[in-house]
Formats: structure tokens, C-alpha cells, sequence
């Protein structure tokens, strides 16, 4: 049950029109441009990726205009005389790839610093000719590979300048009815998804993260900080390991090399302040915080829940000299949940009262990337901390009075220390990569919890503590072939721990992976990946312990899950900024998390806020999810740029019997069309429309839940397994428009946008709420016909109304 859908049920039309009013006024005030004569420039240092060594006479040409340099012999260039805005440039030189780097924010309030390393090139005047183009695309990672500039993210209608949301845009890509940022990648779990920022691996991205799993409702990365996104929806490069569905790859910008500058930013639902500048001549900074105030708008509006969440981001580097840098990175988060107890007045707030935990929550990432160059190759070696926090208490009506009302009472900490040396060399035709990693982990959990099983009531009462390590191998080779009409990469990836026996042996998860690119011509390519990838199970699952203490599910022989992959496609590039791809994929599970409880996999459990995986398991669960991809794409050109995306996607996970039976993720079809268009004196305008086919669910068990024993204690319907997933709820589909207006005077840009989710009000039914019928005193009452249950009735439940926000963004 989503907590945050109840925001789409109640409190919208009191403060709509409110905020419509205002943004009217504020357009009427400042229709009036100011002054747009004064330009701007770009400068940065062109290098060598492999060397770090700089790259003199390498050209620099803004796309759509006569404006173009070369860099000098130090490498650094200035491009001048660029108006403020989004532009694209083309870099070329011989002997390197020529590369497109698109959508680049400029304004007057800074210049803009814009470091480029080019990739060698091998290829002789025969072959094919690639030119440049606005998408990356990699040997080892030909097909499934996607990136999102800053600006893009920025821009998306209805996304809230958050990454989760943004990528619904793209294929296999679905996400959660209501207000949750799970991403679901092609028929897996929102636990299959790895992040790293800068290098460093980030457990989770969002506020009030479901622990063992991923997703919350707000994401915790400011986009301020954000350059680029890369985003591997399948042929994962070997280095990155423990992913099944994703990786995300986040690039964050330098801080500015000339003087202090902020830029502040009001959103839906947060404040937020950044400021970056120069270190002496050797180093940058870049540093925000940000606090929500939706704890504000909700008691105002009425919500029996108020959420609290701080975040906080740095970013330093330091060069040494042009062979050794060091970059450090820290993100941080403080999340609070309380409820607000004067929200009653209705079934639905009073359910929400009944049933949801208080919640605290903190965690934080930090960590070092030391860099070092030699003439044809360069190591990385990064140290990085981890550490998770989170606590939830329930009790009985909420009386805290007496302490035998507490229903629930969960306190967990989960401690990553990490090491990473990663190498990668170009010899003669061949480039080589490598790494090892190390990991300690450190993970506790105080469990007391009164919970359901089909026998009854029973009380879960333990105290885990573990420790253990993991390490890790990899290795990556690539090449081209017939004058670079093929290229081929071949990987292999090794993988254990030592929390036990089954998983201690290096070559039990053996991960082989091969990817191909034939280029049919200069425009047409043929794709194609298969691999084998392993994930540990989450920390729940491996430090859940008994009531006497036993590490049952080490007993049980918990493995890695692992997931067999095959993906092949085909792409057709007709412009520099725009590409059409189609992609066949197919995905194997086995030794998945099987819930011994409640019999079911752990992948058809679901996803909501708290825990996941805190029971006993057994690896015992297969999967299965296949389907295809359509991928229209225009990058911003001549002020035009939007995603024509569809999926149909078929996830099944076996059931206690090994039948096949739909997964929680099984939406089947799933289309995203997202536009946009500048307009002239710095307007734009954009809409996004997503339709989501409705995901299986399984009903409630009556009979059971209506049990006054068992009701007294859960609250809430519980789900009959014999007809798993048996449901599905109705297809959602809405749209969301943003409108922007900039300025750019002298010393200052400004940007005011309105953003509208679900423009026409489209209402989604969810499963309905199961309720105890109440007399006119408040009193459950009792089943005439069985004096051991309560009556019930179903309560509707739908999620949707047009929900518009304002936001302004500052720079100085």
C-alpha cells in the first residue's frame, strides 16, 4: 500500500487554482524581456582520454552557426559569441573519434567550463566514415545504452528534474502508479539497479529508500550537479557487477574555474541552494544542500502523513599535475516520517492511521577517485564509505501508552567500505580493461514484529549482527575488425564472499559476456549482446535470523541470484541528433530469493516503503522475461527535440507448484511520447505522455483477513497466494506539460517554469483498501454469522488528479 497515493486523492483543488493565479501574474509582470545583446562563451582544455596529455589544432564547432575555434597548444580553446541558452558542438581531429556533445547549458551568469577527452581512433582513410553524433555508443555496450545530458533532465514535463522519473521516457523503462520512484527495467525488480556517481557506487537514489530494495517517492541527487546520465538497460560493462536490470552512471561537472557562483532553485517540493567555484588554479568545488517543505503543504491540505527529507552534495578536485588527480564526492540524506493524527476525518485518512509506521531514515556515500595517467593507458583507484540507517515503530491505534500494542519496532544499519582499482590501456589495436574490488560489509537488525502466517498470529523477535566480505575480478577486451566494420568485446567478470560456502568459490559466479556492432553502412547497424550476470541478495535477506537466533537463510543455502541475458537489435542513425533502434531481448532468472512464508517468489512480492526480504528464503525461485523495443529519438534541433518509445514485455516468475505465473513487473505495454520546442525570446514549451499496461496484483484473502485476531494485529487485507497475481489493475495513462520561461541579463539567469502532471485528471484504479465496517460510535463490527470475524467491504482506491507546481531557478 503507497503511502503517497493518498496525495493524489485529497488536498490538489485547494491549492491548484491558487498556483495557476500566480503563475499568471508572474507572466503578465515579466512579459516585458529584458535586455538579450550580451553573449557568451565556452572554455575548457581539450586532452587525450588515454593519456591526459593535451591535444593542440583540435577543432571546436558550434553546431547551427558560424562560431568555431581550435585549441592552442596547451589544448585549451575559448568559444565567444555564443547566445545564452542550449547549444550543440562537434569536435574533431585526426587521429580521434570525432565526438557531438549536445544540449549544453549556456547563460551570462558564468562562464561555462567544458573539459573534452577524445578517444583514439585506429581507422585507415578506407573505411567506413563514421560521423560525429549526439549518442554515445561503446564496444562493450553497443545496444541498450543511453545518455541524458543535464538539460534533458531539467526540461522533462511532469519528471520534477528527477532522474527516476526521467527515464520513463526512454524503453523497457516502467515505473510506479502514484508516487514512488522504483525503476523497472525490462520486466525485473526495482533491486536489480545499480548507481554510481562519479565512480562510486551510491546503494540508493532516493529519499525514504525501500530497504532491500530501491525506489522512494523523491529522488536525492540534484541535478545541479549533474553533466550527463548514462544508462545501461542491458550488456553491462564487466567492471560493474552485482546489476541484473541497470546500471546508471552518473557524470558530475566540475565546479567553476574563474569565481564563486550559486544558483538557487525552488521546486515542487524542496528549496535548494548550490554554490561551486575555483580551488587556487589546481582545483574546483561544487557543493548543494536542499530541504523539503512538503511537511508544510501536506498538514495545510490535510494528509494523515508528513514527510521530512535533507539532502546534501559535494563535490572537490584537485589536480596535481596533468598525470594525477584526486576527486572527492559526498551525498547525504536525513529523512523523517511522522503522522499527523488530526487527519481523521475520513475512512481513507483513518485507514492511512492505522496502518502506516513512523519512519526515520539517514544514510550517506563519500568517498575518493584517485586518477593516474601513463602514456597510453590510466588506473583509477576509489575508496568509498557507505552507510544506511533506518528505523520504523508501530503500535496498536497508535497508543504508545502500553507497551503491548507495539506492533512493530525495526532497527537496521547496513555499512559498505569499498575498494576499486580499476585499469584501462590501448595497445596496438586492442583496448584492455580491468578490476578488482573489495568490500566489507557490516550489517545489524533488531526485528520485533507481529505479522500473519496462514497458522496465525506470530511475533518475529531477533537480533542479527554480520559481518562478511565480498571480492571481485574483472577483465575486458576490444577490438575491431575489417577496417573497423565489426567490433567485438569480450568480457568476464568473477564474483563470492564469504558469508558462506555457496558463494565463497569465485568460479560458481563466473560472468562471461560478448557484445558485436556490424556496420552495414554509415547509417545502419546490426547490434547484439548475451551474458551471464550475478546478484548477491539484499542484506535482509542474508541477516535474517530466527527466533533462536539462527542464520536460517544461510542454512537454507541462499545463493546469487543469477540471470542469463541475450539482447540483438538494429540501428539506423539519419542525422547527427537523431536515431531509430529496435531491440529483441530475452532474460533468464534462476536461484531467486523464494519466500518460504508465504510461498511465493521474492520477485512477486512487490515494492512499497519499509523492508523488503527481512524472512526466511530458500533459492528456489526461476524467472523469465522477454519483449521488444522501439526507440524513436531527436535530439534538440533547430529548437526541436523529443522520444517516441514503446515496449511490450512479457515477466513471469514461478510459483510454489513451478508454474510460470505473471511477475509484479509485468506490464506488457508500455509507450512514452515526450516533445518540445523553443520558442522565440526564450520560451519553450514541452509535454510528455506515458501509457503503463496494468500490473498484475493478487486479492485479498477474506476469510483470513477478517479474523479478529488477525485483523487486531495487521490492519490491512492480506493477499490469498492460491490466486497469485490472478488481478490486474486498470491501464494508466496521462499527460504532463511544462512551460519555461528564461532570462539572461547581465550577471544573472533566471528561469520560471510551470510544470502540470496528468493535465486531464485521468483517474487510475488501484486495488481497492480492505476495511472493518464501524458502527456510529466507531466500533468494529462483528460478523453475525461467525462471531471470530469482523464484517469488512472494500474501500475504492484510485490514484490521479491534475497536480500543478511552479519552480524557479536562480543563477548568480
Amino acid at each position: 500500500m503507497n503511502r503517497f497515493n493518498f496525495i493524489n486523492s485529497q488536498g490538489s483543488q485547494s491549492f491548484r487554482f491558487m498556483i495557476i493565479r500566480f503563475f499568471l501574474l508572474f507572466i503578465a509582470v515579466f512579459s516585458i524581456s529584458f535586455s538579450n545583446a550580451q553573449s557568451v562563451s565556452i572554455k575548457g582544455r581539450i586532452f587525450d582520454k588515454q593519456s591526459n596529455e593535451a591535444l593542440p589544432f583540435v577543432n571546436i564547432l558550434v553546431q547551427g552557426t558560424g562560431i568555431g575555434t581550435a585549441s592552442d597548444i596547451n589544448g585549451l580553446y575559448k568559444l565567444e559569441n555564443i547566445q545564452p541558452g542550449l547549444i550543440s558542438i562537434e569536435v574533431s581531429s585526426v587521429g580521434y573519434k570525432r565526438i557531438m556533445i549536445s544540449d549544453i547549458k549556456v547563460t551570462r551568469a558564468r562562464t561555462t567550463d567544458l573539459d573534452i577527452g577524445l578517444e583514439r581512433d585506429s581507422k585507415t582513410l578506407d573505411v567506413i566514415e563514421i560521423s560525429a553524433s549526439a549518442f554515445t555508443k561503446r564496444a562493450e555496450s553497443p545496444l541498450s545504452l543511453y545518455t541524458i545530458g543535464a538539460s534533458e533532465i531539467e526540461r522533462n514535463p511532469g519528471g520534477g528534474r528527477d532522474i527516476s522519473k526521467v527515464l520513463q521516457s526512454l524503453p523497457g523503462v516502467a515505473g510506479s502508479v502514484g508516487f514512488r520512484n522504483d525503476i523497472i527495467i525490462r520486466g525485473g525488480a526495482p533491486n536489480e539497479n545499480r548507481f554510481y556517481l562519479d565512480g562510486i557506487e551510491v546503494p540508493n537514489i532516493n529519499h525514504f529508500a525501500t530497504q532491500g530494495s530501491s525506489g522512494g517517492p523523491v529522488g536525492m541527487i540534484n541535478v545541479d550537479l549533474i553533466r550527463e546520465v548514462e544508462f545501461y538497460s542491458g550488456a553491462f560493462p564487466a567492471n560493474r557487477g552485482n546489476a541484473l536490470s541497470s546500471v546508471l552512471e552518473f557524470k558530475q561537472k566540475d565546479g567553476n574555474s574563474d569565481h564563486i557562483k550559486f544558483t538557487a532553485t525552488v521546486g515542487s517540493s524542496d528549496l535548494g541552494l548550490t554554490m561551486d567555484g575555483p580551488l587556487s588554479d589546481k582545483g574546483n568545488y561544487i557543493f548543494s544542500i536542499r530541504r523539503s517543505y512538503l511537511q508544510l503543504l501536506f498538514k495545510a491540505i490535510g494528509l494523515p502523513f508528513l514527510p521530512t527529507y535533507n539532502d546534501t552534495q559535494v563535490r572537490v578536485k584537485w589536480k596535481f599535475n596533468k598525470k594525477n588527480e584526486l576527486l572527492f564526492l559526498g551525498l547525504g540524506a536525513i529523512d523523517d516520517f511522522v503522522l499527523n493524527e488530526d487527519a481523521n476525518e475520513t475512512e481513507l485518512q483513518r485507514y492511512l492511521l492505522a496502518n502506516l509506521p513512523v519512519n526515520n531514515q539517514w544514510n550517506y556515500t563519500s568517498g575518493f577517485v584517485f586518477k593516474h595517467y601513463e602514456k597510453n593507458s590510466f588506473y583509477n583507484f576509489i575508496i568509498s564509505r557507505n552507510h544506511l540507517n533506518n528505523s520504523a515503530v508501530k503500535y496498536l491505534n497508535n497508543d504508545k501508552s502500553n507497551i503491548s500494542n507495539k506492533l512493530l519496532d525495526y532497527q537496521s544499519e547496513e555499512i559498505e567500505n569499498k575498494a576499486r582499482l580499476e585499469y584501462q590501456a590501448t595497445v596496438s589495436d586492442y583496448k584492455i580493461s580491468a578490476s578488482v574490488n573489495f568490500e566489507n560489509v557490516n550489517y545489524s537488525n533488531s526485528t520485533f514484529n507481529r505479522i500473519s502466517l496462514p497458522g496465525g498470529i506470530s511475533t518475529v523477535d531477533f537480533n542479527s549482527n554480520l559481518e562478511f566480505n565480498k571480492m571481485g575480478f574483472s577483465m575486458q577486451l576490444n577490438r575491431s575488425f575489417f577496417k573497423n566494420q565489426l567490433s567485438v568485446s569480450t568480457g568476464i567478470r568473477f564474483d563470492a564472499n564469504d558469508y558462506s560456502s555457496e558463494m565463497a568459490d569465485l568460479f560458481d559466479q563466473m560472468s562471461p559476456r560478448i557484445s558485436f556492432s556490424y556496420a552495414l553502412t554509415d547509417k545502419w547497424n546490426l547490434n547484439a549482446n548475451a551474458g551471464i550476470y550475478y546478484q548477491l541478495p539484499s542484506y535482509t535477506v542474508l541477516g535474517y535470523r530466527d527466533n533462536l537466533g539462527v542464520l536460517i537463510n544461510k542454512q537454507n543455502g541462499v545463493k546469487y541470484i543469477q540471470c542469463d541475458q541475450v539482447v540483438a537489435g538494429v540501428e539506423y542513425r539519419p542525422g547527427k541528433n537523431s536515431r531509430i533502434t529496435l531491440e529483441g531481448f530475452h532474460k533468464q532468472y534462476s536461484d531467486y530469493p523464494f519466500l518460504t512464508n508465504d510461498s511465493i517468489s521474492l520477485a512477486n512480492l512487490g515494492a512499497d516503503f519499509g523492508v523488503i526480504g527481512n524472512a526466511p528464503v530458500i533459492s528456489a525461485s526461476k524467472g523469465r522475461s522477454k519483449g521488444i523495443e522501439f526507440l524513436l529519438q531527436q535530439k534538440m534541433n533547430k529548437g526541436y527535440y523529443g522520444i517516441f518509445s514503446y515496449t511490450f514485455v512479457n515477466s513471469e516468475f514461478t510459483d510454489k507448484s513451478g508454474e510460470y505465473l505473471p511477475s509484479a513487473w509485468d506490464n506488457k505495454h508500455i509507450i512514452s511520447v515526450t516533445g518540445g520546442k523553443k520558442l522565440k525570446r526564450n520560451w519553450e514549451i514541452g509535454a510528455k505522455w506515458r501509457y503503463l499496461g496494468g500490473a498484475p496484483y493478487t486479492p485479498y484473502d477474506l476469510d483470513r483477513s477478517s479474523t479478529i485476531l488477525v485483523w487486531d494485529v495487521t490492519q490491512m487485507g492480506l493477499p490469498d497466494y492460491s490466486k497469485l497475481n490472478s488481478e490486474r489493475i486498470k491501464s494508466n495513462h496521462q499527460l504532463d506539460v511544462r512551460i519555461d520561461k528564461k532570462y539572461f541579463w547581465r550577471k544573472i539567469s533566471f528561469d520560471f517554469y510551470i510544470d502540470i502532471e496528468n493535465l486531464y485528471n485521468f483517474q487510475t484504479e488501484l486495488q481497492p483498501y480492505l476495511l472493518v465496517k464501524k458502527d456510529a460510535s466507531g466500533n468494529n463490527l462483528i460478523d453475525p454469522n461467525d462471531q471470530s470475524k469482523y464484517q469488512t467491504k472494500l474501500l475504492d482506491n484510485t490514484s490521479g488528479n491534475v497536480l500543478p507546481s511552479i519552480g524557479l531557478i536562480l543563477e548568480w
